[in-house]
């Protein structure tokens, strides 16, 4: 049960992630979370780093959709300045947020990433449809709204049963 929380990989920030060898292995799109995934939850703005990040993403020949459970003036405000798309309100771990960034970005399930910073909503949501989840450390977490820090206290007994299992090993992470 608890291997549903499991994310596929594991990195520090986004700008980890080998996109290269992603895009090599067939991925072409990338869901990616807002919140504590790409900015602290607090910051309207992407950094400058950020945006060279998003050309690089792109650039590598990635479509790219941001699904974020925060309200519409938090995400567009955001993400429009940027040219991209996104869903807000997206309610995850439902199915619905994620397949619809696949329908807006016309990719399957084999092709498609996510990114994000909690394994109760990001990890969890992608796990269950197949997609490659990508889990990155959270870059604020005393900006963390309550249900998120709720999300945070799930996670830790999730990862207790990971660990007691033997599937969670912190030295896997990648730097």
């Amino acid at each position: 049960m608890f291997e549903m929380f499991m994310p596929r990989l594991r990195v520090n920030t986004v700008f980890d992630i080998d996109l290269d060898d992603l895009y090599a292995k067939g991925y072409r799109g990338i869901i990616t979370d807002l919140d504590n995934t790409l900015v602290g939850a607090k910051e309207p703005n992407a950094t400058p780093e950020l945006v060279v990040w998003f050309e690089k993403v792109k650039k590598a020949g990635f479509k790219l959709v941001i699904v974020s459970n925060n309200n519409m003036d938090r995400v567009s405000l955001f993400a429009t300045p940027l040219d991209i798309e996104f869903i807000h309100a997206a309610r995850k771990p439902s199915n619905a947020p994620f397949r619809k960034a696949m329908s807006m970005m016309e990719l399957t399930p084999e092709q498609t990433i996510v990114v994000g910073d909690q394994m109760m909503t990001d990890v969890f949501g992608g796990n269950r449809l197949g997609l490659h989840t990508v889990l990155v450390l959270p870059i604020s977490l005393h900006d963390e709204g309550w249900t998120t820090r709720i999300n945070r206290g799930l996670e830790r007994i999730a990862l207790s049963q990971l660990r007691r299992k033997g599937i969670w090993n912190e030295e896997e992470k990648k730097k």
